[in-house]
């Protein structure tokens, strides 16, 4: 669930605002009056109202049940691979696994835990007959567990995910990822490679992918087959080898239930183990795994969250607008019953409670098609997060949804409007009664009050006061926000100096240039998870820019001075469709802010995709160093053998270097010091002099190029290599760490750890990530091979390798040839070009989805310019009579209305598109987020074009019924009544 803690505070705030309308609507028949007539007269407008509500509501619902979704899907991996297990001991084969599985069974008395099942397991490939021919899977586990013991493992009246009869000699029972990546079922024949030797097996059946049938050693996707008692140890003694020995925990409780007591189990575990703890492996992977589904799941939704937020103020500003624009219709109304002595109060709480009625209406509504919305985004994200795979691992996004995202969703829509209305309508509650009866423009006063200008002036010299240290530091939030509050309430000041058009100009520009420029004074502001940032400057530079245009339009329009004074219908018409706008500034720029946010956003995630298109070679060539495979092997079958057969195997004229890997698992600190918990490592070795290739975005000072770099981490086994990503667990990718910065890497089986010293930050580490369906949050650490062996002693073995390949070599087609032929070593071959184009192909298809949600933002938009220009057909319902009646055509009326419509949808267009352009490029330039992309900064007009095309025709779609009303207009009855 996304934000649990927010459910008791916004519920009690919601409360106490419901319980305020109550009393007023129950105490104030007056208002009550006032407000509902309204309601019931005004039914179009109250639906286009709603309809904005509507939209606002679902998108906060939404993002947070696409967080839910997110979170639930991760979690189920804990149901798919663990069921009861929640720690997982591996031992050292031979007679010391046997050792640890004995001192473990005492376990099985605790209190606190469930059940105790040992286990035998090793790495194997299985193949199948076809009719195309034969199907091979080099990720197998083989496991050997006893089936009565399996099936009575965990909570009583549990499922284990393993039941019925063991396999017979002969026969073998898989799960089902294996029979789907074999196509086979039972009856069929397949055979399995164990410890390099073929074994024919009859599957007796498949079971589901569910428990200890889904279980594995640390990855996402396991494919397992179980075989017959004693097979195992027979095929380990035939080859001379040994399989791990792996012991799984129960902790009391149910599949989510047990994890409360994880550490006080470990800690137990690693006390029955004694001496043995050192050489054992005690892993803790369902907690790990729930860890990663609430990070993941906020992280998600946050982010979704962040993008809504744009469409949240545009339905906030919607309802403001709307209010706005009933306070003046009303004036006169609101002038005679302020007269006639009703307080303003009562006045305020009549347009609360008209406001209410309409943001509690659209609430039910807004729920349904915010569920209907983050059930759409699970759906296209389930594909996107299919070609993030590795080895078809890739997350499994299930749709769901929680009652607290539901309410939270629901009382944050509430919460915002109510407070949108009250404040608006405090606002328009101010006026002077004898100029609102005769209908008189309002004049402001030159000067502020003084209250207002001590306090204002008061509150400008504290924001500035706190803004300087802020700025000194790169705090992200409190960089944009504090000066651009300085000069906000700087304004009442300024206005005893200077005239209000100077002020309002310089102040607009100045928060404007700030919130551009700030990234380039400060680029390390953007080095946060946290996603207000973005949300602060998207909203700084709309509304700046929006203040600054619409306070300085009779400039704009010099240009076109001369077609708008032309004596004709379409000059006519040019001149009715701008007047209105640069006369009503305000509700014109509330309409303008809402379109610059979203076609802003809109922008910036189009020119993102662009960036990351056009950076994909260059990411290729520098992740690669001319590698074209990455090779994980099984090492305990393949030993030192494998590298030497490649080289002189069938395939070998179409590859000129392997450069073995060593490999081990590990944990390390976080040099970012984000988290204190420890990181699990994927730790890589790289023989001396081996690479040299690969490039770096960040180096030790000192070290002159990339090579010096390799050469460098040879040389001191002090230093390591890591990548960008390293310790990320979502959000937008920060500068967190820099060469210089320290780590401590730890071997888990001994406990011994050495700190370690970044020398090099890769521009990309996809070579060195693991290939074989690694959990999302392991990181690569590379270091020099005498510093591997001297940290993981014997863990430490050759278990992947790059391969270059010879000129017109196709990479996709050697990597199927190789692992055809190194079945038995339970070989993955991953050509490193396609799998990071396609990986970055699934991350443009991420950000074409975030900006279908922003859509639904733009719905807002087009919404606030149709729900202005309906009301403006009924404001202006007497001047178009008299038009009309001197002889303006109907196609005059109605082309002034779409001319104004396209006049406002066109300044949001530019506005926002301008906006978003010169942001990204501030970004790409001076963004962490960014580097190791050269491909340049391209404008990507098409794109562009497509949206404001498709903006510009739905806004005067949005106008044409208004318009056409307007110009049906009959003249002597507009000009004699009002109604």
């Amino acid at each position: 669930m996304m934000y649990p803690n927010l459910l008791a505070p916004l519920s009690i705030a919601l409360a106490v605002a419901l319980a305020a309308l109550v009393v007023v609507v129950a105490r104030q028949p007056v208002s009550r009056r006032l407000a509902f007539r309204q309601l019931a007269r005004r039914r179009t407008e109250a639906a286009l109202v709603i309809g904005g509500s509507v939209l606002g509501t679902a998108v906060i619902i939404g993002a947070l049940v696409v967080g839910d979704t997110l979170n639930f899907s991760v979690r189920q991996e804990a149901y798919r691979t663990l069921g009861p297990v929640d720690e997982r001991v591996v031992a050292p084969p031979g007679p010391e696994g046997r050792a640890v599985a004995g001192r473990l069974a005492a376990l099985d008395r605790s209190p606190d835990v469930d059940g105790v099942l040992n286990a035998r397991a090793t790495q194997a490939a299985a193949v199948a007959p076809s009719a195309e021919g034969p199907v091979a899977e080099p990720r197998v586990l083989a496991w050997q567990m006893d089936f009565d013991e399996a099936s009575k493992f965990g909570a009583a009246g549990g499922a284990s995910g393993i039941g019925g009869s063991a396999p017979r000699p002969g026969e073998v029972v898989v799960n089902a990822p294996l029979a789907e990546s074999l196509g086979v079922g039972a009856g069929d024949r397949i055979t399995l490679y164990l410890f390099g030797a073929p074994y024919p097996y009859r599957v007796d059946r498949v079971v589901p992918e569910q428990g200890l049938a889904g279980v594995g050693l640390g990855g996402r996707l396991n494919r397992d087959a179980f075989v017959p008692p004693g097979a195992l140890d027979a095929a380990a003694r035939a080859a001379g080898a040994e399989p791990r020995s792996v012991t799984f925990v129960s902790n009391r409780g149910g599949v989510e239930g047990g994890d409360a007591l994880t550490p006080r189990v470990a800690s137990d575990i690693r006390g029955a183990l004694g001496p043995l703890a050192a050489r054992t492996a005690v892993d803790t992977p369902k907690h790990t795994v729930l860890r990663d589904a609430e990070q993941a799941g906020d992280s998600l939704g946050a982010l979704f969250l962040m993008i809504g937020s744009f469409s949240i103020i545009a339905g906030a500003l919607l309802l403001v607008n709307i209010f706005v624009m009933l306070g003046e219709e009303r004036k006169s109304q609101m002038g005679m019953v302020r007269a006639i002595g009703m307080k303003r109060s009562r006045l305020v709480a009549s347009f609360t409670v008209e406001g209410a009625a309409y943001a509690l209406l659209s609430a039910l509504p807004g729920v349904a098609i915010g569920v209907a919305v983050g059930w759409g985004v699970a759906v296209v994200a389930a594909e996107i997060f299919s070609g993030w795979s590795v080895g078809g691992s890739s997350l499994r996004i299930v749709f769901a949804v929680t009652p607290t995202s539901v309410l939270n969703g629901l009382a944050m829509g509430l919460l915002i409007a109510f407070a949108a209305i009250l404040a608006t309508s405090v606002r328009i509650s101010r006026f002077n009664v004898i100029a609102a009866i005769r209908d008189l423009p309002a004049t402001p006063g030159r000067e502020p009050r003084r209250r207002l200008l001590v306090v204002s002036s008061v509150l400008a010299v504290l924001c500035a006061l706190v803004a300087v240290p802020a700025v000194a530091r790169s705090r992200p939030e409190a960089t944009y926000l504090m000066p651009a509050l300085a000069l906000a309430f700087a304004v009442p000041a300024l206005l005893r100096l200077l005239p209000r058009h100077t002020v309002t100009t310089l102040v607009a520009a100045s928060v404007l240039g700030w919130t551009l420029l700030a990234p380039v004074v400060r680029p390390r502001i953007f080095d946060t998870p946290s996603m207000s940032v973005y949300v602060i400057q998207g909203a700084l530079a709309a509304f700046s820019a929006v203040v600054l245009v619409s306070d300085n339009q009779k400039t704009l329009l010099r240009p076109v001075r001369r077609l708008l004074a032309r004596p004709s219908e379409s000059g006519l018409a040019a001149r009715l469709a701008v007047a209105y706008p640069l006369a009503k500034r305000f509700r014109t720029g509330a309409t303008l802010v809402m379109y610059t946010l979203i076609v802003f956003v809109l922008v910036l995630l189009t020119e993102i995709s662009g960036i990351l298109r056009a950076g994909v070679d260059g990411v290729v060539d520098d992740a690669t160093a001319g590698y074209a495979l990455r090779l994980d092997y099984n090492p305990q079958v393949a030993g030192d053998r494998l590298v030497d057969e490649l080289r002189a195997g069938p395939s070998a004229a179409g590859i000129v270097t392997v450069t073995p890997l060593l490999n081990a698992t590990g944990r390390a600190t976080d040099p970012g010091h984000r988290t204190t918990r420890p990181l699990e490592i994927a730790a890589v070795g790289v023989p001396d002099g081996a690479i040299s290739g690969i490039t770096f975005r960040e180096r030790l000072p000192g070290l002159a190029d990339d090579p010096a770099v390799w050469r460098a981490l040879a040389d001191d086994p002090r230093y390591v290599v890591v990548d960008g990503f390293f310790g990320s667990t979502g959000g937008p990718a920060g500068d967190y760490y820099d060469p210089g910065d320290t780590l401590t890497v730890t071997d888990p089986r001994t406990g011994r750890g050495e700190q370690k010293v970044i020398v090099g930050v890769l521009g990309n580490g996809m070579v060195f990530y693991p290939g074989t369906g690694a959990s999302s949050t392991t990181y690569p650490v590379v270091m020099g091979e005498q510093a591997m062996r001297a940290l993981f002693g014997s863990q430490a073995q050759y278990a992947s390798a790059l391969v270059r390949t010879g000129p017109g070599t196709s990479p996709d087609a050697l990597a199927t040839r190789l692992q055809g032929e190194q079945l038995s070593s339970s070989l993955v071959a991953t050509p490193i070009a396609s799998e990071i184009r396609h990986q970055f192909d699934s991350s443009t298809a991420f950000f074409r989805l975030m900006q279908g949600f922003l859509a639904l933002g733009l719905g807002v938009g087009i919404t606030g310019l149709g729900v202005v220009m309906v009301r403006a057909v009924r404001e202006r319902r007497r001047t178009i009579g008299i038009l009309r009646a001197l002889g303006f055509r109907a196609r005059t009326v109605r082309r002034a209305f779409l001319w104004e419509s396209a006049f406002v949808a066109s300044e949001g267009i530019v506005l926002g598109s301008v906006l978003g352009v010169l942001t990204t490029w501030l970004m790409y330039r001076d963004s962490a987020a960014f580097e190791g992309l050269e491909g340049g900064f391209p404008v990507e007009w098409a794109g562009i074009f497509g949206l404001a095309a498709a903006t510009f025709a739905a806004s005067l779609l949005a106008t044409l019924g208004p318009a056409r009303r307007a110009a049906a207009i009959r003249p002597a009855r507009a000009v004699r009544v009002t109604e």
